[in-house]
């Protein structure tokens, strides 16, 4: 096992993590936090490319299936693909509720709704620290995630 990642290969140490994310991202991400709403680097953002989890790298969603909900966190339609993130029950806090991670690294990043658009009716909810905003016009990412 390496020093950055676990025996799988995929999902960054905690240690990796906990030098590399800001102590919001780190709690978002490993310990199923949330950003206060309207406060995301990413609630507004109106670019066009791809949103990748902050742990791992691993491609999450595109920018044309962004939407205002109104709720004050980035909200999807759609992931990019479906093996992108994985869908796990969440009963916590007296709500029933679907907790949203990253498929390569288990990063939390949020919940899904059947609230949404069509074409799928759904609203991915995700906590902006969660994400990384990679520009299509530059492949650059802009820094405002949640790496330090």
């Amino acid at each position: 096992m390496s020093a950055e990642h676990d025996d799988h290969g995929n999902r960054p140490t905690r240690d990796e993590l906990r030098g590399r994310l800001t102590p919001l991202a780190y709690e978002v991400t490993q310990h199923k936090g949330t950003e206060r709403a309207f406060t995301g680097a990413y609630t507004y953002n109106k670019d066009s490319g791809t949103y990748a989890c902050v742990c791992c790298g691993n491609a999450l969603f595109a920018s044309n299936t962004k939407y205002d909900s109104g709720s004050g966190w980035p909200s999807f339609w759609t992931p990019l693909a479906a093996d992108r993130v994985r869908e796990i029950r969440d009963v916590s806090h007296g709500m029933i509720r679907t907790e949203v991670v990253c498929a390569r690294c288990d990063a939390h990043l949020g919940h899904v709704f059947d609230d949404g658009p069509q074409p799928t009716g759904l609203r991915y909810c995700i906590n902006s620290v969660s994400l990384d905003f990679r520009d299509a016009s530059t492949g650059q990412t802009d820094g405002a995630d949640g790496s330090r």
